[in-house]
């Protein structure tokens, strides 16, 4: 028996209630809309809240403040619009408003009847799954656009891809593609973490899916604001980040920017630690990108938090990329003054060289999208699928070529032995 409250129309309400009784729940209460349902959460032990997919009954703080008790989210769409509206929240559990109880009643009593990644317990995170951590030093060097075009481009190779904005300074990889950041899905998948509540079925329903590449992959949005910071405790951050894992083959965390260890200034080892979730995506990450600018100022910051990002990584898992090269402020050849400078004050060789295409990332973040739709013979976007493909791709064997003969060139006949 499960305790619900039911946010519906009328007609829908009629329709249902009967059978809800008759199969032994309890109807706890009824409410006009969504601020109804969430006031309702408090103080009662709500097992289900079945709600219309409309705007009134459905929205991101009730889908939130679900999350924060546990409490599973059942929305009742009566056309696409609504259907759709509600997967844009991040909602896996959507039914037309002509299911029968019988299929609701699957929901409610036995889980969520997903694919088999989204359902059970999870099991210990693939051999097989990577987790990359982009990281860049202060002043914007792209970490964030990088992040993102380079999930898009990994998911268009065939890879399940989960995209994580971890930054605690504030996320903006919502808004870059277009999507709904009212709930923060990785704040959420890290409460549920710390609650033991974090499960495949948990996962799916957090994540939002973008498909605006062509390509859908996972998006795990960021804090909505600064200050909700401490919701990104570092081992919340670990936990959730070993989850993630298990429903994806690549996970790409755009990270913050921030080495500073906080309790060495506050002289407090107990406090909280503001970088704490960058420290632990680092600490997660089988490869971390090392993003700067390519100009004498962000060269100069790339050069002092690469030696930093020494001390917390090691050297073998991280690449260096430089971003937006460009003759306008390096000169002639921008590209070997890059390779000269990053050699030469920071012994680093071979650094992922990525062109200025500031046209091209307008007209991403115009459309909301990554590269590979806005503008998909840009220079960048080329450029970062070349490293998508080179550093993550399996190899491929390929059959060795048979060189045809050509006439007259074959091995010459055995020639038999004088007698």
């Amino acid at each position: 028996m499960a305790r619900l409250i039911v946010a519906l129309d009328p007609a829908t309400e009629d329709r249902l209630l009967a059978d809800l009784v008759e199969h032994g729940h309890d109807l706890v209460a009824r409410a006009a809309d969504w601020r109804e349902v969430a006031a309702g959460l408090d103080g009662a032990s709500i097992d289900v809240v079945l709600v219309g997919a409309g705007r009134d009954t459905l929205s991101a703080e009730l889908l939130t403040a679900c999350d924060e008790r546990a409490v599973r989210l059942i929305a009742v769409a009566r056309d696409d619009r609504e259907r759709a509206m509600a997967a844009q929240l991040g909602l896996h559990e959507i039914v037309d408003s002509s299911a029968s109880w019988a299929e609701i009643e699957r929901l409610v009593s036995g889980g969520v009847p997903v694919a088999s990644r989204a359902a059970g317990p999870l099991p210990p995170a693939r051999s097989g799954s990577r987790v990359v951590a982009v990281w860049g030093p202060a002043g914007a060097p792209g970490r964030t656009t990088i992040a993102v075009n380079l999930a898009a481009e990994l998911a268009a190779t065939g890879l399940r891809v989960a995209l994580v904005d971890a930054d605690p300074y504030g996320g903006t990889v919502a808004p870059v593609l277009g999507l709904l950041d009212e709930a923060p899905g990785f704040a959420s998948a890290c409460r549920l973490a710390a609650s033991g509540a974090l499960d495949r079925a948990e996962l799916v329903r957090i994540a939002q899916r973008s498909t605006a590449s062509r390509v859908a992959f996972d998006v795990f949005t960021g804090l909505v604001g600064p200050g909700r910071w401490p919701e990104l405790a570092e081992d919340r951050v670990a936990t959730a980040l070993d989850a993630i894992r298990t429903i994806a083959d690549v996970v790409v965390v755009d990270t913050g920017f921030s080495l500073e260890t906080d309790e060495s200034v506050t002289g407090d080892p107990f406090a909280p630690r503001r970088n704490g979730a960058t420290f632990a995506a680092l600490a997660a990450a089988d490869r971390v990108l090392a993003v700067g600018l390519a100009d004498p100022i962000g060269l100069s910051r790339l050069l002092r938090g690469h030696a930093e990002l020494l001390e917390a990584v090691e050297a073998e898992r991280v690449d260096v990329v430089v971003n937006r090269v460009r003759a306008s402020v390096l000169g002639v050849d921008a590209s070997m003054q890059v390779r000269q400078t990053l050699r030469r004050f920071g012994g680093i060789d071979r650094p992922v060289l990525l062109p200025n295409d500031a046209r091209a990332c307008d007209a991403a973040v115009l459309m909301g999208a990554p590269l590979r739709v806005a503008a998909p013979r840009s220079p960048l976007r080329s450029a970062l699928r070349a490293y998508a493909d080179a550093a993550f791709a399996p190899p491929v064997e390929r059959a060795p070529r048979r060189r045809r003969a050509l006439p007259g060139l074959g091995r010459p006949a055995p020639v038999a032995p004088p007698a």
